[in-house]
């Protein structure tokens, strides 16, 4: 192999990773490719990545079973415009999910959760329109922490929220494991170049 192709969710920095690779592995050209959330697996099956930094849940049995190697956890945080009630809240502590009740929730939440009052049709959108359209005063957005930051704007405010962490993750296919993916896995997990597995 002599270039390895990582895909990396939005809100996901492989910049350290890639750091290290390039100092232990100047042989072999490490390629990253920004994808969206829907192509995490795509990536894999169609041969564009050799492994990829994502956002779980992922199915990791079908078409093909992946390898999966957990990384991190990310908060969740509602975004809302400046003027919205949890400007108020306190920063460190997560805002209660009863406390958003009443709120117009514009992009549908990964985890099903849903406002108890009735909620406008808002039309599918990127979340960079999602977070202007909260920006507006028009809805709240949840996304995690690295999101909200990657579409930060000046208009709007966040603040966790008591949600289940999302579980950044790197896969790849079980049947193109090889010595090379595993020294990706070595700089991702922080093993030194000299030390085993």
């Amino acid at each position: 192999m002599q270039d390895l192709r990582i895909a990396f969710a939005p809100g996901v920095t492989p910049d350290k990773w890639a750091r290290a690779w390039r100092e232990r592995n100047p042989r072999i050209r490490l390629h990253l490719l920004p994808i969206e959330e829907e192509q995490q697996r795509a990536v894999l099956d169609d041969g564009t990545a050799d492994m990829a930094l994502v956002r779980l849940p992922v199915d990791l049995e079908s078409p093909a079973p992946l390898h999966c190697v957990r990384l991190y956890d990310e908060v969740p945080v509602v975004v809302a415009g400046r003027e919205h009630f949890i400007a108020a809240a306190d920063p460190d502590t997560p805002i209660p999910l009863a406390d958003l009740s009443d709120e117009q929730l514009v992009l549908p939440h990964r985890s099903g959760w849903t406002p108890a009052v009735e909620q406008l049709p808002f039309p599918e959108m990127p979340v960079k329109d999602a977070i202007e359209v909260a920006a507006s005063g028009s809805g709240i957005v949840i996304v995690p922490m690295s999101i909200a930051r990657l579409h930060h704007r000046k208009d709007v405010v966040q603040r966790p929220v008591e949600l289940d962490p999302t579980t950044v993750a790197l896969i790849w296919l079980r049947d193109a494991d090889s010595p090379v993916h595993q020294d990706f896995v070595g700089v991702v997990r922080g093993r030194r170049a000299s030390s085993s597995r």
